[in-house]
C-alpha cells in the first residue's frame, strides 16, 4: 500500500506549508513510504484530488486544501484528521497501515484492532457507528476523547 500525499509545492499559504512540512517530516522520520503528489505543477493530480475528496470531507466554499492524504485510491483525511490522528498515536490506523511491532498505537487500543479503522478520522468513525469486530475497543478508545473529538452525549 502506497500513501500519497497531495501537496502544493508553490503555495503562497505559510499555514499549508507548515502542515505540509509536518505530515511529509512525520512519515520521513517513521519511515512510512510514501508518495508526494504536486497539485500545483501538476494539472492531473490537482483534478484527481479533487474529485476523491468525498463530499462530506470538502469545505463548505471551494476546494479542498492541500495537504490530503489517501491509501492508494481510498481517502484517509486531511491535516486536521492526520493531526487528530498523532496526538492520539492512531496514526497507522488512520492510514489504513499495519502499525509495527512494539510501536504506540493508543492506549487500551488492542493493535489487531486499530487496524481495522477504516474512517478518515476517528470522530467520522465515532458519529458513523462501526461495525468492525474491534468496534468495542475503539469506542471504550475514544470515550476518553469524547471532549476533545467535539462529540457530547453519545452514551460513552
Amino acid at each position: 500500500m502506497v500513501i500519497r500525499v497531495y501537496i502544493a509545492s508553490s503555495s503562497g499559504s505559510t499555514a499549508i506549508k507548515k502542515k505540509q512540512q509536518d505530515v511529509l517530516g512525520f512519515l520521513e522520520a517513521n519511515k512510512i513510504g510514501f508518495e508526494e503528489k504536486d497539485i500545483a505543477a501538476n494539472e492531473e493530480n490537482r483534478k484527481w484530488m479533487r474529485d476523491n475528496v468525498p463530499e462530506n470531507s470538502r469545505p463548505a466554499t471551494g476546494n479542498p486544501l492541500p495537504p490530503q492524504i489517501f491509501n492508494e485510491c481510498q481517502y484517509r483525511g486531511d491535516y486536521e484528521a492526520f493531526f487528530e490522528a498523532r496526538e492520539n498515536n492512531a496514526v497507522y490506523a488512520f492510514l489504513g497501515l499495519t502499525a509495527p511491532p512494539g510501536s504506540k498505537v493508543g492506549p487500551d487500543l488492542p493493535p489487531a484492532c486499530a487496524q481495522t479503522i477504516l474512517g478518515p478520522s476517528s470522530k467520522d468513525a465515532l458519529l458513523s457507528g462501526l461495525t468492525s469486530p474491534c468496534s468495542f475497543h475503539w469506542a471504550r478508545w475514544l470515550s476518553g476523547k469524547s471532549a476533545s473529538l467535539g462529540v457530547r452525549g453519545r452514551g460513552f
